[in-house]
């Protein structure tokens, strides 16, 4: 599954090089483009076949999958319809207006996955987790498509989460 993975991100060509400034303020010479990957239905699905492959013990002991806007939304999305948890939506900040939540969904008192769609040092998915706690929710595990082994797997060890990468630089070049 995992080569079926890596061919069909790079189909859509997920990886690209080139000068990049990324979220995390590091600067690169490539970049996971994942979003490309999360628009083309067929590889949204092998994505989300493969994050559920990596949950079937966390299955019983999961009450939500959630994802950050925007990359972890669509993910989260296809892994709920697929498995009938439900979903919520982390907002990287609350909305000015209407009820002025945080989240789309329940938070308090579940057990929730995080799904991303590419890790760095891990801060946006910190500051979800964060948010997710601070409401009473329960996050353990994150499932990200890409992760660049930058720091986010010991960051995210740092407050007890463990992060399941589906693929990292090196398998996408073929090392």
């Amino acid at each position: 599954m995992r080569n079926e993975l890596v061919r069909a991100l790079l189909d859509v060509d997920a990886l690209e090089y080139g000068e990049f400034n990324l979220a995390s303020g590091r600067k690169s010479n490539y970049y996971f483009n994942i979003k490309k990957a999360i628009t083309d239905p067929r590889v949204l699905s092998i994505i989300s076949k493969k994050v559920i492959e990596n949950i079937p013990t966390l299955l019983c002991h999961v009450d939500a999958i959630a994802g950050v806007e925007i990359g972890g939304v669509p993910i989260a999305t296809a892994v709920s319809l697929d498995t009938g948890i439900p979903l919520i939506i982390v907002r990287k900040k609350s909305k000015g207006y209407g009820i002025g939540d945080s989240f789309i969904g329940d938070v308090e008192g579940k057990r929730i996955v995080l799904v991303e769609d590419v890790t760095t040092t891990g801060s946006s998915v910190i500051k979800g987790i964060e948010k997710i706690r601070d409401n009473c929710g329960i996050v353990d595990t994150v499932i990200t498509v890409a992760d660049r082994d930058e720091g986010a797997r010991h960051n995210l060890g740092i407050l007890g989460v463990k992060l399941i990468m589906l693929v990292k630089h090196s398998d996408l070049r073929g090392e």
